[in-house]
């Protein structure tokens, strides 16, 4: 009895092991996410001072992206944790050193699990208060 006990341990503690590191690995961090040379220098139309776009930026961002992306851009939101790539971190200095127009096409042309907003909001000034948006969220 005393060893088939300790097979059942042993066979649980490997399956629960097994569990999370499948879990662990699901999620993988994205290549490089190469912008087109055009956005690299692009500058954002939209001042970030203008309290209707922001308050549009912010509007946005709860309604597309902080389900996955978080409230804080963490890359903590509920549904973050259900993708297959892992959502980021828009507070981090990688991050923030993005160029406004690099943001902006990341937003306008999605890539995997991130759908594009070119059609979601067809206002490239809507895109553009999102972008000043999230400017806010660095440390």
């Amino acid at each position: 009895m005393k060893t088939r006990n300790q097979i059942f341990l042993a066979v649980t503690m490997l399956l629960t092991i097994a569990f999370f590191s499948n879990n662990a690995m699901a999620q993988k961090k994205p290549g490089p996410w190469e912008t087109p040379a055009k956005f690299k220098t692009m500058k954002n139309p939209v001042k970030a001072t203008d309290a209707e776009a922001s308050a549009t930026g912010k509007t946005l961002y709860a309604k597309h992206c902080k389900s996955c992306h978080g409230a804080q851009g963490l890359g903590d939101g509920p549904k973050g944790s259900t993708l297959k790539t892992l959502t980021g971190d828009f507070s981090s200095k990688d991050f923030q050193a993005f160029s406004d127009g690099e943001l902006f096409y990341k937003i306008t042309a999605g890539r995997d699990e991130m759908p594009a907003y070119d059609k979601k909001v067809p206002d490239e000034a809507d895109r553009w208060a999102l972008v000043n948006f999230l400017r806010t969220l660095k440390k």
